[in-house]
């Protein structure tokens, strides 16, 4: 049996060949043009030495390079190894040599980033053959196609590897029966293509369907507005910090033109309820709040129309996944929750990955009875919406209680001069561990509030055991390639402060 990831864009070059399939500035490629440049690579990784089931890294921005690049690995028969282009190059040679990564394709302003890996460098301008491949190479369904390399938040990052059959399902699901997007749809692709949320959802399910794709080299929110208007944008795919910067941009513009947008999904990282409701009334639109993990291919659970959408949730499990809410406290045996009870969110089905690149152990540690254990607390309802309390190594405990810093995160974001905040657990000698508020106060705040006037605020809003005795002001949370907050970082910065 043959299934190959390369085929969402083969299949879309033999139905729709003529049809523009993406959009960089003033650059576009129809399909036939796209997957003509996906075979001329697999011909230029053919002639380095590449066999299928290689490893290949690759480096680049949103670009169509990168898409055809991208391709064409899969086309080869290789397996991508997606490296975000901010790490240092320590950290990329790190990613090289743990994938067993012997080539690298990559944009041509990006190979110094190479510089201490020992991998041979194909530049996007150069690695074209001048014949295109007569066809893809033929791959099974477990056959690796993608590893994912997580953010490394407790550690060394660990390669998650995502076979054809989770990545295609995982493409089917998410266009045909979760976000229904459909060949009319033009989709803004401002998600970092190296991500598996931008890869899997926003690439492979809008050249499944045989929609459009507008491709923002760096996410810029004023120029991704007007973009959207340009090109007729209907559909928006983002984590929260770009919500919150569309948002901001948008009021910023006031009376300009906004996109039509019939289609809203955010993920990534929980989306603040207050965010979602300034949205939907400034945009006109619903956002469509989901979860997933590079573990699982991503999406493991979404808002979805025929289940209704609920804002604070993060809806239902997609089309053949199972997700349930375990006792995080038992490591050895997936022990189920009542629903209304918090516990660890558990997921099984066909966009569960096939382990860890060389890591055994940690394989059988995430993978428990057949379930792959998130590492995320949550609950599940009568009417079964899912959602997402915290990840269980940013619990704070707090004199013996716990204090879950997304419902303290969802108070703050409500104060008139709060645009984001980010709550973490610092060390203190009497209660263990002490709840802290890192916060980025909206431009159009006026006279800012004092570190008393939030505590004050918070405290008249939140339970005593949870309230946050210490708030520092930033101008900006930290991000990783993905734009999640890294809380890891705030604690390290503001721990020896706060104590």
């Amino acid at each position: 049996m043959h299934l190959s990831l390369a085929s969402v864009l083969e299949e879309s070059a033999l139905r729709r060949p003529e049809k523009v399939a993406v959009v960089e500035a003033d650059r576009s490629a129809t399909y036939a043009q796209l997957w003509d440049a996906a075979l001329r690579r697999a011909g230029a990784l053919r002639a380095a030495g590449v066999e299928p089931g290689d490893r290949v890294a690759l480096l680049g921005l949103n670009t169509i390079d990168f898409v055809t690049a991208y391709y064409g690995i899969l086309a080869r028969g290789a397996v991508v190894v997606p490296v975000a282009p901010m790490l240092v190059p320590e950290e990329v040679a790190f990613l090289v040599q743990d994938s067993g990564a012997t080539v690298a394709l990559v944009a041509d302003d990006l190979a110094p980033i190479l510089s201490e890996s020992s991998v041979a460098v194909l530049r996007f301008s150069d690695a074209f053959a001048e014949q295109a491949e007569p066809r893809r190479e033929g791959r099974e369904p477990l056959d690796p196609a993608v590893v994912f390399y997580t953010s490394g938040t407790t550690g060394r990052p660990k390669g998650a590897v995502l076979t054809q059959l989770n990545l295609v399902m995982n493409a089917f699901t998410n266009a045909f029966t979760a976000n229904h997007i459909v060949a009319d749809d033009v989709m803004f692709g401002c998600l970092p293509l190296f991500h598996t949320f931008g890869q899997t959802v926003a690439l492979n399910g809008t050249f499944l369907v045989g929609g459009t794709l507008i491709l923002q080299e760096r996410f810029e929110p004023a120029a991704a507005l007007a973009l959207m208007v340009e090109h007729g944008v209907t559909a928006f795919l983002g984590v929260p910090t770009m919500y919150i910067a569309l948002l901001a941009a948008a009021k910023a513009n006031d009376g300009g033109p906004l996109p039509r947008l019939r289609l809203c999904v955010s993920g990534g990282a929980p989306l603040p309820v207050r965010v979602l409701e300034e949205f939907d009334d400034h945009f006109s639109v619903t956002i469509q709040e989901g979860y997933g993990l590079s573990e699982t291919s991503p999406t493991a659970t979404v808002n979805q129309l025929e289940y209704g959408v609920e804002a604070g949730s993060i809806g239902h499990p997609i089309w053949g996944v199972e997700v349930a809410i375990a006792d995080p406290d038992v490591d050895d045996a997936i022990v189920f929750k009542d629903d209304g009870e918090v516990g660890e969110i558990v997921i099984r089905g066909h966009n569960v990955f096939a382990g860890y690149h060389g890591r055994d152990e940690a394989t059988a540690a995430a993978i428990v009875d057949g379930w792959f254990r998130s590492g995320d607390l949550g609950t599940r309802d009568e009417r079964g919406f899912l959602r997402i309390v915290d990840r269980k190594k940013d619990l704070i405990l707090r004199g013996g209680y716990n204090v879950y810093p997304r419902e303290v995160e969802e108070v703050l974001v409500r104060h008139p001069a709060i645009a984001e905040a980010a709550v973490v657990g610092v060390p203190h000698a009497t209660h263990g561990e002490e709840v802290l508020a890192v916060v980025v106060l909206r431009e159009d705040a006026g006279a800012a509030p004092s570190e008393d006037d939030i505590l004050q605020w918070a405290g008249e809003r939140v339970a005593r055991h949870k309230r946050p005795r210490v708030v520092r002001f930033v101008d900006e949370l930290p991000l990783g390639p993905s734009r999640k907050v890294l809380k890891r970082e705030l604690r390290d910065r503001f721990s020896a402060g706060a104590a």
